[in-house]
């Protein structure tokens, strides 16, 4: 067995469903100890510092951490003893349109030997541009997959759903206005259609507040509850290399709240809209797929995973066909069909599993490294750290509960700005 190390930086509770799944994988998925330490609760242990590691992970939610460049500084900075090991090292980024100047500087420092991106090959150059692409190795991976788990667990949610009340569903947020266009589509789909389904008589529950986030296992209730989910590929189409845009952005509409896009662009990133494509498969579609519920989405190529007509109903990108796609809704005569399709290529065929997922890193990374035999001392400490160091992970999602909680009751009590000073010097200290 192989040792591997996985970083993380995780404080959200309860946990989402599909973020459980794709930090895990590679401890469901593989033959190897798996060591997960979350850089939010614990300090890294001296015998982790001094314990020989094959394979390093830096996960993409250790990654984005960069949401707040300082604190992504100072996560790097605690495991800076890491650059000197001989292990082979992996990067699993997502969100490459924000701070990505942090993450190359990191490639570069600590002597990355694997990238898995979500974005699409075209867009690496751009993103990716202070990177020795010859030295470091790039890999296209989607954003998440499906869990062998989640197919049986559906099925068993399925039947405490007695049928499908929801005519068209859909989950989004504030679209921040630095994403660019594409972003914003999230929220121009929802409000198109909470405005023109009800005309149809269509029943719906479409929201873009944050209260309104549905996490765990209910997520898949609502699923099952919905026959029509409505989507957009992920993304967007700006590259704020580093934070300058979004900076900008928020500082403006600090002074002007009302401002439009057009005058936001205007002030803060003029002609920069469409520069980048870094569109990409969600994992909301493939989990609707897994749901059978048939998906409206908006024309793009879904990292050639879902295909129009016969994975989806093709909603154009100016909303166009809207009444067509409203009238196909309403007579809900292709419904079956789709989903049927979908969920035999999709989920049936085993293609965008957890399973594939790890399967692909570990053989791309660790399938020609020849191994040091270890003596029988080191195999029998090795053994021993793995089951302490799993009880002390499962003991770290104890305390992210526990300070997730405490931080909503502290900001039920405190005034705003002085939650905010607070937050921030908790920040600095961590």
């Amino acid at each position: 067995m192989t040792n591997i190390l996985i970083l993380y930086n995780y404080y959200k509770y309860p946990v989402r469903a599909t973020h459980y799944e794709h930090l895990y994988s590679f401890k469901k998925y593989s033959s190897h100890r798996c060591f997960y330490i979350n850089l939010v609760v614990r300090k890294i242990p001296w015998y982790i510092k001094r314990y020989h590691w094959d394979l390093i992970i830096f996960h993409t939610f250790f990654l984005s951490s960069r949401w707040s460049r300082e604190y992504f500084i100072r996560n790097t900075q605690k495991i800076r003893f890491l650059k000197d090991s001989d292990a082979i090292k992996v990067a699993l980024p997502q969100d490459e349109f924000l701070n990505m100047d942090l993450v190359c500087d990191f490639i570069n420092e600590f002597d990355i030997d694997h990238v898995f991106s979500v974005a699409p090959e075209s867009e690496w150059p751009v993103i990716y541009r202070t990177v020795d692409t010859q030295k470091v190795k790039f890999h296209r991976v989607l954003t998440g997959y499906l869990d062998d788990g989640a197919i049986g667990k559906v099925e068993r949610l399925a039947r405490g759903v007695p049928e499908r009340s929801i005519d068209i569903g859909y989950r989004t947020h504030r679209i921040e206005f630095w994403l660019g266009r594409h972003g914003l589509k999230k929220e121009t789909i929802a409000d198109v259609f909470q405005d023109r389904a009800p005309q149809k008589g269509l029943v719906t529950d479409i929201s873009n507040r944050i209260e309104d986030t549905i996490p765990g296992d209910d997520w898949y209730r609502f699923l099952l509850r919905c026959k029509y989910q409505i989507g957009i590929e992920g993304g967007a189409s700006i590259l704020d290399w580093d934070g300058t845009y979004r900076k900008r952005t928020n500082e403006y509409l600090a002074h002007h709240p009302n401002a439009t896009l057009e005058e936001v662009e205007r002030a803060c990133f003029p002609g920069v809209d469409g520069s980048l494509r870094l569109f990409a498969l969600s994992p909301r579609h493939l989990e609707a797929c897994l749901a059978k519920t048939c998906q409206v989405l908006v024309e793009g190529y879904y990292d050639g995973v879902l295909a129009p007509g016969k994975h989806y109903i093709e909603l154009k990108r100016d909303f166009s066909n809207i009444d067509e796609v409203l009238d196909i809704i309403l007579k809900d005569e292709l419904r079956e069909e789709i989903t049927i399709r979908a969920w035999q290529d999709i989920v049936e065929s085993g293609k965008y599993s957890y399973r594939q997922f790890v399967e692909y890193i570990l053989q791309t990374t660790l399938g020609e490294q020849a191994w040091k035999q270890k003596t029988l001392p080191k195999i029998i400490y090795g053994a021993v750290l793995w089951r302490l160091e799993q009880v002390f992970d499962y003991i770290s999602w104890f305390v992210v509960a526990i300070l997730y909680y405490i931080n909503g009751a502290i900001k039920r009590i405190l005034p705003e700005e002085t939650y905010l000073t607070l937050i921030d010097l908790l920040k600095k200290r961590l």
